[in-house]
């Protein structure tokens, strides 16, 4: 827990439930590329500006040929919320179990005011459309990551 994967191994599989409905799997991606932000929690004031600027470089990253799911353990309706509250316009995934954010090194012991406890670790992964990892961000700051993360996509 909260050991990333390293660059070149295969993206570990997963099948979670997406805002609106449905489930979203890494299959669905096979053959393109695709970035997973992983965010501690929908409507605090860094998930959502990493939110709305992965939302507002969509466009680009599309141009790219890469595709954005952010992935928290907030449950569906919370994502619902989230997505409606600040138009977003990534797909966000629920992973209530955290198995998926095991899998990915992003669910791990943090600390805040002196307390520890589980929780999900901002990391960011660049999977190239080999299905394996391309670049990994670990303990991600909000500014200007978006935009790294974009030119990366691009170089790959």
């Amino acid at each position: 827990m909260g050991t990333e994967l390293e660059v070149g191994a295969k993206a570990p599989a997963f099948t979670l439930p997406r805002d609106g409905g449905g489930t979203v799997s890494l299959s669905d991606y096979k053959g393109k590329k695709l970035v997973i932000y992983f965010y501690p929690k929908a409507n605090t004031p860094g998930c959502t500006r990493e939110s709305i600027d992965f939302s507002r470089l969509r466009p680009e990253f599309k141009k790219v040929g890469a595709e954005v799911l952010g992935v928290s353990a907030d449950p569906v309706k919370a994502q619902d919320s989230f997505k409606k509250k600040h138009d977003l316009t990534v797909s966000l995934l629920s992973d209530e179990t955290h198995k998926m954010l095991e899998a990915y090194g992003a669910w791990g012991k943090k600390s805040m005011y002196g307390k520890s406890f589980m929780g999900v670790i901002r990391t960011t992964y660049l999977i190239g459309a080999d299905g394996r990892i391309a670049r990994v961000w670990p303990k991600v700051k909000v500014d200007g990551h978006a935009a790294e993360v974009l030119a990366a996509a691009n170089a790959l």
